[in-house]
């Protein structure tokens, strides 16, 4: 779980600016030399920078404090002094800053690329070349620099997708995706097989869909039971969601509404994106009287309102339809959005 940090919180400083200098010209040919101190330098900033090969936050785990370099002082015959070097902070795309104290939030990066100024550092005082004039030929006053501030923040990463897989653990979401992109999430025959959300990119002709799986859900996800409530902000920022429902689960006719009971409690904004119910494991029977091909039938005929489509990884089963639907359901999501 380490491996992947969501969150982390860390403390950030700019540097102090550089004092200004008390200095006067004192050389053989130059009787009247007057003030020669020179200003203090600029200190470093707090610089926040967007890197697209950063999936976590796990770097500032193990470093949880950066400050910027003060600016140095001036100094005799006019020399001013060297501003601070900047800290940079890389993060990855998605992250949001946070208060650490009130929770407001500074800055939601999204999808964007770049760098974002966070604290400057503070002014340089003046030396006292500054202060001559015909009253006061030999000034003997300088300034300090500016002190630098000082923050702490939260940093959180929101996972970007187009679509988020949804469903209890087992349902077949990692075996999905390990079938329709490059990604290897982990597969086994045992509830909580994912542990982190993993991304993969279905390519549909000119266009790539990002697609998210989010880490099992189970009743009560939305009040901290199971590992769903972590996860859950990471489908915030999806524009639809995939439930998928296991037909050789005796549960399967319920499973959609349970799910969507927690998405709302956590998010009412959740279970108003565009959506698609899949059944999955369409090749296995149950063992009883009815088939999982009968159950499917079962689930379209409970909940007409909604497009729902049945699959199977094992035997390619409807993947090609469902490919297609999902590159028509991220075109509705991101026109909605």
């Amino acid at each position: 779980m380490d491996k992947f940090a969501d969150e982390a919180l860390i403390e950030v400083s700019s540097g102090s600016g550089g004092n200004g200098c008390v200095a006067f010209r004192r050389e053989k040919y130059v009787p009247l030399g007057g003030p020669s101190g020179g200003d203090g330098g600029r200190g470093g900033a707090v610089v926040f920078e967007v890197r697209r090969n950063l999936r976590t936050l796990v770097h500032l785990r193990y470093k949880q404090s950066f400050k910027a370099e003060n600016g140095r002082d001036g100094e005799g015959s006019q020399r001013y002094g060297r501003n601070g070097e900047d800290t940079v902070i890389p993060v990855p795309p998605g992250t949001v800053l946070k208060d650490a104290e009130t929770g407001e939030i500074i800055r939601d990066f999204g999808r964007q690329e770049g760098s974002f100024l966070f604290l400057k550092g503070g002014n340089g005082g003046w030396g006292n070349i500054h202060f001559k004039s015909s009253v006061t030929q030999a000034p003997r006053r300088a300034l300090p620099g500016k002190p630098g501030e000082k923050r702490r923040l939260r940093v959180e990463i929101q996972v970007l997708a187009d679509i988020g897989l949804v469903g209890f653990p087992n349902a077949g979401k990692s075996s999905l995706l390990d079938r329709f992109t490059n990604a290897r999430p982990k597969i086994a025959p045992y509830p909580f097989t994912t542990k982190i959300p993993n991304l993969g990119v279905l390519t549909l002709g000119d266009r790539d869909i990002i697609l998210a799986d989010i880490p099992g859900l189970i009743e009560g996800a939305s009040e901290g039971v199971g590992l769903g409530i972590r996860f859950l902000k990471h489908i915030a920022r999806t524009a639809a969601l995939v439930f998928l429902i296991d037909l050789s689960q005796d549960n399967y006719l319920t499973a959609f509404d349970i799910l969507y009971k927690e998405l709302d409690a956590f998010s009412p904004e959740l279970v108003k994106k565009p959506r698609l119910l899949v059944g999955t494991k369409t090749d296995l029977g149950n063992g009883g009287d009815i088939s999982t091909a009968e159950r499917l039938g079962e689930l379209r005929a409970r909940y007409p309102e909604e497009t729902v489509l049945g699959i199977s990884v094992f035997s390619g089963e409807g993947l090609e339809e469902l490919a297609a639907s999902l590159g028509r359901l991220a075109a509705a999501g991101e026109k909605e959005n």
